[in-house]
């Protein structure tokens, strides 16, 4: 059962009028040295995002086999390309960004923690002008796309997407969906203020206001992507959209035993903020791997 205070805030959402509409990120590259080591430090293993990495994670190691090389689209300080590959040492990431503080932290970040299969090139999502056609077993991207200035920049990225994957590759797309209300919006944003620095709460209100509304992805779905996966949102409210191809391959005990090692290790309200996500994108038709 989610968790009461999200319950009360999507009730508000579903019973008040539309009054925010999509405004672009004020910054579309992060090169602002202090909002890259904030949003490095929110995906910490003890920060806000953990919860979110944690379940882009499990859906991830869905549509990824051994031997693949995988793509992330908007990789960042590779804090979710990190975790994703620490935990497949057997599969090939190339990690694609556009802003060099961004590639620096991630470096310095896989550095750090010793993981060898990632490979870092500064390039436009909107332009993967350095891969060929059908050269990627699968395709990834966290939380990413809302950076994008308009719908043209969304399309030209699907339709990369569409170009470089191999007709039977995986698919994992995820991000926030536009909600309705501005006062859902504040909420979620400065939902946990006092764990987070303002820098990180602004570029999260950013970022929520400039998600794409949910018409949008079908709309993009159905003309690049309806071949290689299925588009859910979350129960009752999108506030978050993801685009998940089938399974490639079933999660072995090994990999569910490491998966649920990380979910032990968070605090409880990290715990409550999983759960929260895995119940309202199952009901919203995305299943995963039972994590406990």
């Amino acid at each position: 059962m989610p968790s009461l205070p999200v319950l009360r805030q999507l009730f508000r959402e579903v019973t008040s009028r539309k009054n925010s509409w999509r405004i672009p990120e004020p910054n579309l590259i992060m090169e602002d040295a202090e909002q890259v080591a904030s949003f490095h430090e929110a995906g910490r293993a003890d920060g806000v995002m953990a919860p979110l990495y944690l379940f882009h994670s499990v859906q991830v190691c869905e549509v990824i086999k051994p031997g693949d090389t995988v793509i992330d689209l908007g990789c960042g300080p590779a804090n979710q390309l990190g975790l994703i590959a620490a935990l497949n040492p057997d599969v090939d990431f190339i990690g694609v960004d556009l802003s060099e503080e961004m590639l620096g932290m991630a470096e310095r970040n896989l550095q750090t923690k010793g993981i060898k299969n990632v490979t870092l090139r500064r390039g436009d999502i909107t332009d993967l002008c350095m891969f060929d056609a059908n050269s990627a077993d699968a395709v990834m991207t966290t939380v990413v796309l809302h950076h994008l200035p308009d719908e043209a920049a969304l399309f030209r990225c699907f339709s990369e997407v569409q170009r470089v994957l191999k007709p039977d590759g995986g698919l994992y797309l995820v991000d926030f969906a536009h909600l309705k209300t501005e006062a859902a919006i504040h909420y979620f944003a400065y939902q946990y203020e006092g764990r987070q620095p303002e820098v990180f709460a602004v570029d999260y209100l950013n970022s929520l206001r400039a998600a794409f509304e949910l018409t949008t992805w079908h709309e993009g779905l159905s003309k690049y992507l309806e071949d290689f996966g299925d588009l859910h949102s979350t129960f009752m409210v999108p506030y978050m959209v993801a685009v998940k191809s089938p399974a490639r391959r079933a999660l072995s005990d090994v990999m569910r035993k490491r998966l649920n090692e990380i979910y032990r290790r968070m605090p409880t309200y990290q715990q409550t903020d999983f759960k929260d996500l895995a119940t309202f994108f199952r009901l919203g038709g995305l299943k995963s791997p039972n994590i406990t």
